[in-house]
């Protein structure tokens, strides 16, 4: 397991200040420091994984159990409606550490579904796109 010296690993290890709601033997749940809503959680393996595509598979069932209970408890102690649940990987991942957004969500709070503008496909592109995706879904089965 590399040391690293990326903020999650220093959280993890103690060395600086966090507001942890969360540690287990292999997570650490805290809130955001610049939350999108108050109650917005950053959960990451206490493992340095870069993204969610390192992760092993050891690590998956307790980062996302955590996320699931988490986000039950934001409904039960914010009164949030629901959360939205995310996890960048290189392109807006502000700390190259692997980490689940947990963010408390309710109708009119101003958030408009994604970040980012959406877009349509033209004739016949989905079937492309679908067949590109399990093509390389593929390889990585054999």
């Amino acid at each position: 397991m590399p040391v690293t010296d990326d903020v999650f690993c220093q959280i993890g290890r103690g060395e600086l200040d966090a507001t942890v709601i969360l540690r287990t033997d292999e997570v650490i749940a805290f809130l955001d420091h610049r939350p999108v809503f108050k109650g917005h959680v950053l959960i990451a393996p206490l493992q340095h994984v870069d993204t969610l595509l390192e992760l092993p598979q050891s690590l998956m069932q307790p980062l996302l159990t955590s996320a699931q209970h988490i986000a039950r408890a934001l409904l039960d102690a914010l009164g949030a409606q629901g959360t939205f649940v995310a996890i960048n990987n290189v392109v807006s991942q502000s700390v190259p550490h692997l980490h689940i957004h947990v963010v408390p969500r309710s109708r009119g709070d101003g958030l408009r579904g994604f970040f980012w503008p959406r877009t349509r496909y033209g004739a016949g592109e989905m079937e492309d796109y679908a067949a590109k995706i399990k093509k390389a879904l593929s390889y990585q089965r054999d």
